[in-house]
C-alpha cells in the first residue's frame, strides 16, 4: 500500500474517532470541536483517496491530454503550437473529479439520485460552510455522521466500480479502529 493510501485511511479513521469522541462529550464546545475536526478530516481523507485513485491511472498510455489534466490537476497550455501539460496547478472540484473517475474508469456515471450521492452533497455543503464561513456554521452530530457514512459509501462505490472490489474499511462503517 502506498504512503498516500495509508495516510488517507488514517485520516478517515481519525475522523470516525472524533465522531465517537463527540458522542461522549458532555460540553457543547468540546462536541463542536470534535465534529468540526471529524468533518474536515473526512473530506481530507476523501480527497486523498481520490488523488490516489487518480495517480493509479496516470500511468496509462491511452489517456487524452484532458484526462491527464484532470487526474494530475495540472493546467494545459499551447507550447510550440501544440497543447501540453504544465506544472501549473489546475484545481478541479472534488465532485467533478469523482464523477470523472467513475464514468471514465468505472464504466458509467454515478447515480445522482442515490442516498450516497445526496449524503455526500449534503456533507460537502456542511464542509463548505465550515471551511469558507460567511456566518457561524452549526455542524451537528447527525449531519456529521451522515456525511461520514456517505463518504465511506462513496469510496465503496468508487472501489467497486473502478477496482471491482469493496472499499476495505466499508464494512466497519463509522466504527474507528483508533483508541485515543
Amino acid at each position: 500500500m502506498a504512503d498516500v493510501d495509508t495516510f488517507a485511511s488514517l485520516l478517515l479513521e481519525e475522523a470516525k474517532r472524533f465522531v465517537e469522541k463527540a458522542s461522549g462529550e458532555a460540553g457543547a464546545e468540546g462536541k463542536a470541536a470534535y465534529l468540526h475536526a471529524a468533518l474536515s478530516l473526512a473530506f481530507s481523507a476523501l480527497e486523498a483517496h481520490v488523488n490516489s485513485i487518480a495517480d493509479d491511472f496516470l500511468v496509462r498510455s491511452d489517456l487524452t491530454l484532458l484526462d491527464r489534466s484532470i487526474l494530475a490537476e495540472r493546467d494545459v497550455q499551447l507550447d510550440n503550437g501544440q497543447y501540453a501539460l504544465t506544472d501549473r496547478l489546475r484545481m478541479y472540484r472534488l465532485k467533478d473529479r469523482i464523477e470523472f473517475l467513475c464514468r471514465r474508469f468505472g464504466g458509467g456515471p454515478i447515480d445522482k439520485s442515490s442516498v450516497v450521492w445526496s449524503g455526500f452533497k449534503s456533507g460537502l455543503n456542511q464542509r463548505h460552510r465550515l471551511t469558507h464561513p460567511k456566518e457561524a456554521a452549526e455542524i451537528t452530530e447527525p449531519l456529521t455522521r451522515q456525511a461520514l457514512t456517505a463518504i465511506i459509501g462513496l469510496l465503496d462505490l468508487l472501489y467497486r466500480a473502478i477496482y471491482k472490489r469493496p472499499y476495505p474499511a466499508a464494512k466497519r462503517g463509522l466504527d474507528s479502529n483508533l483508541s485515543f
